[in-house]
């Protein structure tokens, strides 16, 4: 019996030595992501920014919205694990025709951007990208609302740790990656980039979207449902999908995110 635990312990503190060195290739698999050659060249107006980070440059992509106002909203975007920027341009245009400007910020090591991911990098990148666009003469800087898909979600609630933004999204996003760990007996102490996306929404005083599909498989909607639950502001919209096709309409979701930033006063509705 003693020989047997012993194997037992032995093998466990295998696993765990083992994900400790492999968590961040796990938790970011940039070399999954499948690049997409001049998509930006396809985009009438977009806008190409490099920021300037301690590690070397980021690269970031603006949509500018059709605006009817000297200043607009913009919806700061961070995607997830597996994708990058030029995934998404398409899928946002139809928000830039309401008015509302779209910000894509890459993260480090991801397509042609410097560095290495880790919510320390990621989080630099990101306060580097609010820092750019509220001061833009075109943005208006009181309406700047994160959104995080999947994995994005924590990076948008550690962003939102430095930088107060006017509303937060958070769609197929986890509770925390410490939560989403313990599932396969992996010890919180041991993970390196927690992203305690609860801890934030906890304490963050504004408004709150929390879009989750009832189906997903990779992150569970429970946690959708945590993370709506424990914001003072928070409004859980659930769809029936899973984890990599929500959402299944996009016009529905157009229409929610406009219908938001109407409710959190962000946009006044009136270009559409």
């Amino acid at each position: 019996m003693l020989k047997t635990l012993t194997w037992v312990l032995v093998v466990y503190l295998s696993y765990c030595g083992l994900l400790l060195v492999l968590q961040r290739q796990i938790l970011f698999p940039r070399h999954q992501t499948i690049p997409m050659p001049q998509v930006a060249e396809k985009i009438p107006g977009l806008e190409k920014i490099w920021l300037e980070l301690s590690f070397g440059k980021v690269e970031s992509w603006f949509l500018p919205p059709v605006c009817t106002e000297e200043k607009c909203p913009v919806l700061l975007f961070a995607h997830g694990n597996a994708e990058l920027i030029e995934h998404w341009p398409e899928f946002f245009l139809p928000l830039t025709r309401t008015g509302i400007g779209v910000y894509l910020v890459e993260y480090p090591g991801y397509g042609r951007s410097e560095g290495l991911p880790s919510q320390k990098t990621i989080v630099e990148a990101f306060v580097a990208a609010h820092d750019y666009i509220i001061d833009r003469p075109d943005v208006n800087p009181d309406s700047v609302v994160f959104l995080g898909r999947s994995i994005g979600g924590g990076t948008v609630c550690a962003l939102a740790e430095k930088r107060k933004p006017s509303a937060i999204i958070l769609m197929s996003t986890f509770t925390s990656v410490s939560k989403m760990a313990a599932k396969f007996g992996v010890p919180g102490f041991l993970i390196r980039d927690p992203f305690d996306n609860l801890k934030t929404v906890e304490s963050f005083d504004g408004p709150l979207l929390v879009i989750h599909g009832i189906h997903d498989e990779v992150i569970p909607y429970s946690h959708g449902v945590s993370l709506s639950k424990a914001s003072p502001r928070g409004h859980l919209i659930t769809y029936e999908c899973g984890h990599n096709d929500c959402p299944p309409i996009w016009d529905v979701f157009y229409e929610d995110i406009r219908t938001f930033f109407i409710k959190s006063e962000v946009q006044n509705g009136k270009n559409f």
